[in-house]
């Protein structure tokens, strides 16, 4: 197991801002309002050689009604359990207040090793009044500014120092990495949780729970890859938040960066203009897909519904419709598992290298048996075929006139492809050279 840091504190104390430094990144959303970040956000660091995850919890509140400070609350604990150490964040300028008591109580009883951050010592002013933050009674107390980073490695010098020389860091970067996308609330946190069988992300049926991209290890059953839930994707026209901007603009990226997309749709509601804007955002990026039918369970349904639905949902994805369709309930957990096999079919789709040989062999045939349409008296030969060092299947036909080729026989050749290779879930590119 790796070196593990949580970082707790009560909301806006700069908990985020230090994450994103300590893993050098942007991941996690930083804005001066409470309640921004809602679930475990995980991230990795380093410090003279030694890697080490890092966890960005939500804010800490007791006593409240909100039903999200609640869940975050939840969040929190598990982020605790799970932690090697604990680096506690408070504020400088605002000093201790009964939130502060709160998680420092509960931090006494987790019997963890924890470092008190006494953050926005953002000038020299503010040096020396973060002596107060003593009387916690958890040890040291480090002025930092996680927004200058000062301080930053004195507090990582005495965490190395602290950490178990011999836990072993698990390297996830060259994972599978599948994405779970779609429109805000269509169960997208709920099947992260169905499939890791804890609450790993906060579910409600509000929908933007989710605000950031958040990953999840998923490794049972044979399968290892990276799962990673995102925030809804919504129309730009209702986006109407900084907070959501920010949450819509890392889902998008977060497709860039996937292997495979499981898909989300609402059965209740069908296959909407945004649901289309997302998927073609997915076929755009020559990601692998796979298409989930969530909340199954509330459609009323007789033996042919199921068909009648996928006949109509294949027309709306056409013309790239050569994808896995699922029905399934994240409540029931029906079919859920049938989506995680599905999903490494298609990244091994993707993957997919098609020897040079065995491409000729049997497109040539078919090719000269239904050549293209000649123009202007002009006949194209096609006389060479081979797949390119893509991350994505994509293949180069060598010919004599490559500008008369027409888009029709272009599909004829991706049809072709797809009939005597399996390409299912995975969007393929035809390039025509000149030999």
């Amino acid at each position: 197991m790796s070196n593990i840091i949580a970082i707790v504190g009560r909301p806006n104390v700069g908990k985020s801002t230090l994450f994103n430094r300590l893993t050098e990144s942007s991941n996690a959303i930083v804005k001066e309002i409470s309640g921004v970040t809602r679930d475990r956000i995980y991230g990795r660091g380093e410090w003279n050689g030694m890697p080490f995850s890092v966890i960005d919890t939500g804010g800490y509140v007791h006593g409240s009604e909100d039903i999200f400070e609640g869940e975050i609350r939840k969040q929190v604990k598990l982020a605790i359990e799970e932690a090697s150490l604990i680096v506690f964040m408070v504020d400088v300028t605002t000093g201790i207040v009964d939130l502060d008591e709160t998680v420092a109580a509960m931090l006494r009883k987790s019997k963890k090793k924890v470092f008190i951050v006494a953050n926005k010592v953002d000038n020299t002013q503010r040096y020396g009044l973060s002596s107060e933050f003593y009387q916690f009674g958890l040890g040291d107390v480090y002025d930092m500014s996680a927004t200058n980073g000062s301080g930053t490695g004195e507090l990582l010098d005495d965490i190395i120092n602290a950490f178990d020389p011999n836990a072993q860091f698990e390297e996830v970067s060259d994972l599978p990495r599948i994405a779970v996308v779609g429109k805000p609330n269509v169960g997208k946190s709920s099947l992260i949780n169905a499939f890791t069988g804890q609450e790993r992300n906060i579910v409600t049926d509000i929908s933007g729970t989710t605000r950031d991209a958040i990953n999840t290890r998923f490794k049972a059953f044979g399968f290892d890859f990276m799962l990673i839930d995102t925030a809804g994707i919504r129309k730009k026209a209702k986006v109407t938040e900084d907070i959501e901007y920010y949450s819509t603009l890392r889902s998008v990226r977060t497709i860039e960066n996937a292997d495979v997309c499981i898909f989300m749709i609402d059965a209740t509601e069908g296959i909407q203009k945004q649901d289309l804007h997302i998927y073609y955002m997915i076929e755009k990026n020559h990601k692998g897909v796979v298409v989930l039918v969530n909340k199954w369970d509330l459609v009323e349904k007789d033996h042919t519904t199921m068909l009648q639905y996928e006949e109509k949902l294949r027309e709306e994805l056409a013309p790239f419709n050569d994808v896995p369709i699922i029905f399934t309930s994240t409540l029931t957990k029906q079919r859920i598992h049938k989506a995680l096999e599905t999903a490494m079919e298609v990244y091994e789709n993707r993957i997919k290298k098609v020897p040079t040989s065995e491409l000729n062999d049997l497109l040539l045939p078919i090719i000269d048996a239904t050549p293209p349409p000649s123009l202007k008296g002009k006949y194209i030969k096609i006389k060479y075929i081979t797949q390119l060092p893509t991350h994505a299947p994509a293949f180069a036909f060598f010919c004599n006139l490559p500008q008369y080729i027409p888009d029709s026989y272009k599909r004829f050749l991706e049809n072709k492809l797809r009939a005597n290779f399996n390409f299912t879930g995975i969007p393929i590119r035809i390039f025509f050279r000149k030999k």
